[in-house]
């Protein structure tokens, strides 16, 4: 067993999200204590210490926490940097962005890919809005307040027929981007892929159809409560 280098215990609340340390700055993997944050690891070795939350009802089980409009811009355009270049050679012709946390991000992945604008996805219904382009969607983190979003009609001319790439900030369990592909599958779209900042362990691999269409910037594990700390569950 193996304590986290570093002093995670001395980041205040806003503190999180905001640097990107050295390669090696904190120790990761199974078997590594986490006291009040997890490393997340970027390509380049780079180190994004994360907060733990316990997830509500899960019985010790927590996730590594990532809210991108809370970070700093050198956090928010390095993995915009990364989802883009994993996506540029596949030549998407259009990003649609998932919100809330998902439209920053496509904002800056479409920006690299040379695009001018992208099609966001919305949970605030316009009097335009139809339902029949509306899905129920659901999020781990807001568990109770279950939401619907909706494509506007007027976008859908600029997404038929395109190469289009899906931007979400987290997948975790999977529902609610498996409701965002059940929304474009309304307007005929299916993505060419899914881009994420985070990957939040495998649940979602049961869920959403081709999971090896999804590339993240970076990965967390399942996390399990273990007295003080956590480490990562086993599944």
């Amino acid at each position: 067993m193996r304590e986290t280098r570093g002093h995670p215990m001395r980041l205040k609340p806003h503190e999180f999200w905001q640097v990107l340390d050295a390669p090696g700055t904190h120790a990761s993997g199974p078997g590594t204590f986490y006291a009040a944050g997890y490393p997340a690891t970027l390509p380049d070795g780079r180190q994004l210490l994360l907060p733990i939350r316990p997830l509500p009802g899960q019985d010790g089980r927590a996730v590594a926490s990532l809210i991108i409009n809370q970070a700093s811009f050198e956090v928010e355009d390095a993995l915009a940097d990364i989802m883009a270049a994993q996506w540029r050679e596949l030549a998407p012709e259009v990003v649609v962005g998932v919100p809330t946390l998902g439209l920053p991000l496509a904002n800056g992945v479409a920006r690299r890919l040379g695009h001018t604008r992208i099609v966001p996805l919305g949970t605030s219904r316009k009097f335009w809005y139809t339902q029949e382009l509306s899905e129920p969607i659901s999020s781990i983190t807001s568990p109770g307040k279950d939401k619907t979003i909706y494509l506007d009609p007027r976008m859908v001319p600029l997404i038929e027929g395109r190469r289009v790439l899906l931007v979400d900030d987290v997948v975790s369990t999977g529902t609610s981007l498996a409701a965002v592909l059940r929304l474009l599958a309304k307007a005929g779209i299916t993505p060419m892929g899914i881009a994420v900042a985070m990957e939040q362990g495998i649940r979602w691999h049961s869920v959403l159809p081709e999971p090896d269409r999804v590339q993240a910037a970076v990965r967390s594990p399942l996390l399990e409560s273990a007295g003080k700390a956590f480490l990562q569950a086993a599944t």
